[in-house]
């Protein structure tokens, strides 16, 4: 008898550490109540193959509900949620371009790298090395893009082609990925979202001031002179300048409305959108050099109108093309490209424009918050994180231009009546 009360002391458990006991089929089963989604309690079970085994579950649950951390609701797999994020949630929330390039990131990359784990379960480990074997995987091996080639150049011949994702790509899938997984966390599925550290921003190589100048100069005389001195001078985004209207525009007032954006869509064709941000709709001070352009590119689209007659659509927009349309973006990439191969310039893209100009004005001294009210941007650690690496080498050029008063200075001749150069008065 004492043998046995004994025993059934051992196994008697405080009250909130869950119960304990042992199956049929010889595996251990614990449950306990741990935090669920909304402030409640919930009865969760758990299995072990020995009773420490099962215990040990148990417990690490309680402790993370201990904590304040919710247990997960998740049953199904990544692919299942992805599928149910992208046609249920971000097709209401995200732009009609945006939500073509969500579903395509998660139809190619994110559902054949992660769609069979599980939710619940998903790591960060899993996430990095699936993001390692995009890094190094030539996609038309993993893909078997090869196999629809009429002559095969890669995986069919047993040579890799090495066609591997860029940078850029990879960032964008993981921020895909990011903001699914923040949904579900909203949502009780997940207690937290998957942590991989903040992501490299891209490097890029603006124009230098010798390149601005030839740049500026290439587009004189151009029908498009106003626009791209905007572009370069203001700030602007592509859409942000081809959505511009006349009435966004004071003149009298040196300044200019930003409220929309012109996107292409599949469904619609070119369609006035609201800007990318809230903090986008912002009002800009122009400088007098484009208000000169304005004003002559303004006389010269009369003068169209009245040539075009009848033919003129009259869509109120700054820039238009000859007959008063809008203009489509891949058409001023083009005009773009054209201006920098003739000015002898490198390529880079029409939103290198506005990079130009934020460097720019880093490189004469402008305070960062300025220039963040003049990108747009919603956050102050955007536009630091974005120029990044600027601030380094300024921060560089900095400390280079400090170290001239502290080297050492040249011996100076004994019958100098000068005084050394670091007792020289400062004016």
């Amino acid at each position: 008898m004492t043998s046995t009360a004994q025993r059934l002391r051992v196994q008697v458990r405080a009250n909130g550490d869950g119960t304990v006991c042992q199956r049929k089929d010889g595996r251990w089963e614990v449950a306990g109540y741990v935090l669920a989604v909304g402030d409640t309690r919930k009865r969760i079970r758990d299995y072990g193959l020995t009773r420490r085994e099962a215990l040990a579950k148990l417990t690490e649950k309680i402790a993370t509900s201990n904590r304040g951390i919710p247990v997960p609701t998740a049953q199904g797999t990544d692919g299942a949620f992805l599928a149910y994020w992208l046609e249920t949630v971000a097709v209401h929330r995200l732009r009609e371009n945006t939500h073509i390039r969500y579903t395509s990131c998660a139809r190619l990359y994110l559902i054949p790298g992660l769609g069979r784990k599980k939710l619940a379960k998903l790591t960060a480990k899993d996430v990095r090395t699936w993001l390692d074997q995009l890094r190094t995987t030539c996609q038309f091996c993993a893909r078997g893009l090869d196999t629809a080639r009429d002559q095969p150049q890669c995986c069919t011949l047993g040579k890799c082609c090495g066609k591997r994702l860029s940078p850029l790509t990879l960032v964008y899938v993981h921020s895909v990925l990011k903001s699914a997984l923040e949904h579900a966390v909203r949502e009780g599925q997940i207690p937290r979202n998957v942590r991989m550290g903040t992501s490299q921003p891209r490097c890029f190589e603006p124009l230098t001031t010798q390149e601005a100048r030839a740049f500026l100069a290439a587009t004189h005389g151009r029908r498009l002179h106003a626009l791209f001195e905007r572009a370069l001078r203001t700030e602007f985004r592509k859409g942000e300048l081809l959505g511009l209207r006349w009435e966004g525009l004071a003149l009298a007032g040196v300044n200019a409305s930003i409220r929309r954006t012109l996107q292409h869509t599949n469904t619609g064709g070119l369609n006035p959108l609201p800007t990318k941000t809230r903090s986008s709709e912002r009002r800009i001070v122009l400088p007098t050099p484009c208000l000169r352009s304005l004003e002559q590119h303004h006389d010269r689209q009369r003068q169209e109108r009245q040539a075009a007659g009848a033919t003129w659509t009259d869509s109120g927009y700054v820039f238009t093309r000859p007959d008063g349309a809008p203009i489509e973006g891949s058409t001023l990439t083009r005009h773009f490209n054209t201006l920098l191969d003739r000015a002898g310039l490198r390529r880079i893209r029409f939103h290198g424009l506005r990079h130009s100009t934020a460097t720019l004005l880093l490189e004469q001294g402008v305070e960062l918050v300025v220039i963040k009210e003049l990108l747009g941007h919603a956050h102050l650690g955007v536009t630091a994180t974005v120029y990044a690496h600027v601030r380094l080498r300024l921060q560089r050029d900095a400390i280079d231009l400090l170290g001239h008063p502290l080297r050492n200075p040249t011996a100076r001749r004994e019958d100098s009546d000068e005084p050394p150069h670091w007792a020289a008065p400062v004016r």
